[in-house]
């Protein structure tokens, strides 16, 4: 869903490889700190480390970049992926939070960020899994 009359990619609006790993870092700091989000953090490794870098690479494709995901893992399958995570509104809202709060810190263009942040709470909808 484009918002604004710029034709780049998302990928390419964000700043490329930097962007997108600025927005995943931010995320999962978000996710390690705050307490109001401990429930999606506990469907997580300990680490957050290899989860940060699949959510990049997929990120990188998704945006208009590499398809790094698809070319390690082939199709995302995002909702078959998770479907092991119990996801309710309250999962999705945990996990938009967190997006919100990095989208905010890593993208200074109004447009851009709104788009993205209308995109990711499709996405985040879509992956609930549980009654709501």
């Amino acid at each position: 869903m484009q918002i604004s009359g710029d034709s780049r990619t998302l990928y390419e609006r964000i700043g490329g490889e930097q962007g997108v790993r600025r927005l995943v870092q931010s995320f999962y700091r978000h996710m390690d700190e705050l307490a109001e989000v401990k429930s999606i953090r506990g469907m997580h490794a300990k680490s957050l480390k290899a989860s940060g870098e699949k959510l990049f690479m997929f990120l990188s494709g998704w945006m208009g970049g590499p398809q790094l995901y698809m070319e390690a893992y082939g199709h995302p399958r995002l909702r078959m992926r998770h479907l092991p995570f119990a996801i309710d509104d309250s999962a999705r809202d945990q996990w938009m939070l967190c997006m919100k709060l990095a989208l905010d810190e890593t993208v200074d263009d109004q447009a851009l960020r709104d788009e993205l942040h209308l995109s990711f709470q499709e996405i985040a909808d879509f992956m609930r899994n549980q009654p709501c």
